[in-house]
């Protein structure tokens, strides 16, 4: 039995995947290592067969045509035979000593036959050229040391968000809960992470920094460049996430509080994306995005308009823009984000 599946997607990843998959092998014969080669067009495909020669048992190269990242988690979920679910993004990598208390515990919950819907750790956004990293935490947020329900959380800092990189899913909860990402479509992390959330039931959280979130490669997909290039992704990622739930719904206050957080967040890196863009077919993109979240449901709008930073995103004028504008470049410094 396999505790923890890790699926790392891969696509023209040569360069850099053999860091993420040995980061993972400390884990050993408790971890499955699902290397998915997207549709690559470079050593990928060669180094993925290497690497599940040199370990078997541990790693399973899965082949498949390119159908973006999504797909290749999607690929993940339907051969995973780990009863824990991990996704680490094939030029990330994980902490070893962290992951190897990670696995301990996740071990017990199995010794004692409880396993909890999501475990939670920290992750640290790397960013080697400016000789800068920081650890996004949770203390304050979550319990530590028991396990606990969403009545029980904390309100969340503004840096503090469930990210793809902070998350660990029991596996029959995704397959129970029919999460299905969409191809060929980018940030699809978001749907990961936001969509499953009204099924978790029970979550464990430990203090420990196991994500390491590299940023700073040119064609990233997080490169402030890249998401303007890519905005009407974001904007289809940001309507499926409000079609996924009616918000209003959600009966646990403090669940229903965080995923309001969360959207409203979304929504406003596509629109200061938008605005900063500037065209007049930008500015009618913003504005046909708040209507389509008002039109799919006015208790949903009600509930994301009153998030502080939901307002300002649908000011309209010079002035209201740059404002916008302004106070994102000051969240980027804060954060370190892009």
């Amino acid at each position: 039995m396999k505790i923890l599946t890790v699926a790392i997607p891969c696509y023209n990843s040569q360069d850099y995947m053999r860091h993420a998959v040995e980061s993972v092998l400390v884990g050993g014969e408790d971890v499955e290592i699902l290397i998915i080669n997207d549709g690559s067009v470079d050593d990928t495909g060669k180094i993925a067969d290497e690497l599940e020669q040199e370990y078997p048992g541990v790693i399973r190269a899965i082949h498949q045509e390119n159908g973006g990242h999504g797909e290749a988690v999607n690929a993940g979920i339907r051969n995973a035979k780990g009863l824990y679910y991990k996704v680490l993004d094939s030029d990330d990598w994980m902490d070893r000593e962290a992951l190897v208390k990670v696995l301990e515990k996740l071990r017990s919950f199995i010794r004692e036959g409880q396993l909890v819907d999501m475990f939670l750790a920290n992750y640290v956004y790397e960013k080697p050229s400016v000789h800068k990293h920081k650890a996004i935490r949770y203390e304050g947020v979550f319990p530590q040391e028991k396990v606990f329900g969403w009545s029980d959380i904390k309100k969340f800092k503004i840096s503090q968000n469930i990210l793809m990189h902070s998350v660990i899913y029991r596996t029959q909860m995704l397959l129970d809960c029919g999460l299905e990402l969409p191809k060929h479509t980018f940030y699809v992390d978001n749907i990961f992470v936001y969509t499953p959330l009204p099924y978790v039931k029970t979550m464990y959280y430990m203090d420990v920094d196991l994500y390491r979130y590299f940023i700073g490669r040119d064609d990233q997909s997080v490169n402030e460049k890249v998401m303007m290039g890519r905005i009407d992704q974001q904007i289809k990622v940001n309507k499926l996430m409000i079609d996924a739930h009616d918000l209003n719904k959600i009966k646990n206050k403090k669940l229903r509080d965080y995923m309001v957080k969360y959207l409203a967040m979304m929504m406003t890196v596509s629109s200061v994306f938008l605005i900063k863009e500037g065209s007049e077919e930008s500015l009618e993109k913003r504005t046909e995005l708040w209507k389509y979240l008002k039109n799919s449901s006015r208790n949903t709008f009600r509930l994301v308009n009153k998030q502080v930073l939901s307002k300002p995103m649908q000011i309209r004028g010079k002035a209201g823009r740059k404002m916008v504008v302004w106070g994102y470049s000051i969240s980027r410094k804060l954060y370190g984000f892009n």
